[in-house]
């Protein structure tokens, strides 16, 4: 699961974004479904994300928490304060990514207990897939180093999961562009604009890392 943070933007814009998630597939047959309404589906997700916010903006406010944000750049809302990924080690990265692995843990759980309407399926899917954080966390707390950490299979797996999360990005904006290009939503000039920011932040497309292959990744040592 991709977390987004700021308690303001979260209360005050998540319901209307996630309603707009339904014009992202009105190309596709439009929204229903038996099992679920759309308004019974974005109470559902909305306390999810709200519930999961809260908790990241908890852990990275705490001791070792902004090594999260130091060592992928600064994104999420997040500001780096000047701090370095040499201001911390691989153990308080071991503690900040346990209590994300949580988070997401209870995020997948309470989205795996909802059957979202049809057409919303494939979207659902995409924002709550996930990361192999545990897998991270747990290697970060026996390594010796930033250096060595970065060397570890489990690095490489999670820079993989944030390179193919870039590029489910790519592939939903192909499918953007095709729909603006269709002029599916001629009559409704907001759309195309509306739908690019909210896709954005259903998926999570800003909050990306840059570059995957330089999570977490010291900075190479000079000579003198």
């Amino acid at each position: 699961m991709r977390c987004r943070t700021g308690r303001s933007p979260w209360r005050n814009t998540v319901r209307r974004l996630l309603i707009g998630i339904c014009m992202a597939v009105v190309v596709v047959g439009g929204c229903g479904g038996d099992e679920m309404t759309l308004n019974e589906y974005v109470e559902r997700v909305d306390a999810i994300f709200v519930r999961g916010a809260e908790q990241y903006e908890a852990v990275v406010a705490s001791p070792e928490g902004m090594v999260l944000i130091v060592g992928q750049g600064s994104h999420l809302g997040f500001d780096d304060g000047g701090a370095q990924l040499a201001d911390f080690t691989p153990q308080d990265l071991h503690i900040a990514l346990e209590q994300v692995a949580e988070i997401q843990a209870e995020a997948l759980e309470a989205a795996a207990a909802i059957d979202p309407p049809e057409q919303i399926a494939e979207l659902h899917a995409l924002y709550f897939r996930e990361l192999p954080i545990a897998e991270l966390a747990a290697r970060a707390g026996t390594a010796e180093s930033w250096e060595e950490l970065s060397a570890t299979p489990e690095m490489a797996a999670y820079r993989a999961a944030l390179a193919a999360d870039n590029q489910v990005c790519e592939d939903f904006q192909v499918k953007l562009d095709a729909t603006a290009e269709r002029r599916a939503f001629a009559d409704t000039p907001w759309i195309p604009g509306e739908l690019t920011e909210i896709v954005d932040y259903a998926l999570g497309c800003s909050s990306l890392v840059g570059n995957p292959e330089d999570a977490y990744r010291p900075p190479p040592v000079t000579s003198p």
